[in-house]
């Protein structure tokens, strides 16, 4: 048109090719926590590792819908949500680039970032957290020893603000050293399993499942209650 200065969009550098945007979503749908596994846009992007507003990310949404059209993709609703699969199609094609060995590794992948950063978090903060809960039982230690022995309020204060405590050291504990590297082959759920369960009764596993319930999450360590370093 004369007069315009529109251009032809380009393809930004760091666009993955059509075979890895594939392979993200057979990944995504692979460690999908929900059935069916059809996964949308934001979990596309965070298997290729994009910001959700870079350009890359806007090249893989238009690319999803070409990759429906040819009959690699095909896409669903989910709560008002388009979602994406790999179909047989798609996923012959994806078989076939990977035997060329022309594909690309995609980046670390979400689950494995999480018990990577875990890990990395509980070995910089587990001192600090153990040393909060010394410094709570030494406070249980004074109001032992008081006399006269302190309100009421003092005990459930202290009580309230210990299980904290325990609960965040217990969930550093597990995230260094027993929480087991993820593989990417399968989704890395935690079943409330540990080492030594079959000797259990059947209630006091019921009852330590209970416990191990969010485990892996580190931001319940961010406490506003917690002393100040």
């Amino acid at each position: 048109m004369p007069g315009s200065d529109r251009r032809p969009r380009t393809k930004p550098t760091n666009a993955p090719r059509d075979e890895l945007v594939l392979a993200a979503v057979e990944r995504a749908e692979r460690h999908r926590r929900r059935i069916p596994p059809a996964v949308p846009v934001w979990a596309v992007l965070e298997h290729l590792a994009l910001a959700r507003r870079s350009a890359a990310a806007r090249h893989v949404r238009s690319r999803l819908t070409a990759l429906q059209e040819v009959g690699w993709l095909e896409s669903s609703r989910s709560h008002g949500v388009a979602t994406w699969a790999l179909t047989s199609s798609g996923q012959r094609r994806l078989q076939r680039a990977r035997r060329g060995d022309g594909l690309p590794a995609l980046p670390e992948s979400p689950q494995h970032r999480a018990w990577s950063d875990a890990r990395t978090t509980a070995r910089q903060e587990i001192e600090h957290f153990r040393a909060a809960v010394r410094t709570q039982l030494d406070e249980a230690a004074l109001l032992l020893a008081a006399d006269p022995p302190p309100l009421s309020d003092a005990w459930l204060e202290l009580g309230d603000a210990l299980q904290r405590s325990c609960r965040r050291l217990g969930s550093a504990s597990y995230c260094l050293r027993e929480w087991p590297e993820p593989d990417d082959a399968h989704a890395d759920l935690d079943d409330g399993r540990a080492t030594g369960d079959d000797a259990l009764e059947h209630s006091e596993l019921v009852r330590k499942r209970a416990l191990r319930a969010g485990r892996r999450n580190v931001a319940l360590w961010n406490d506003p209650h917690a002393p100040s370093r």
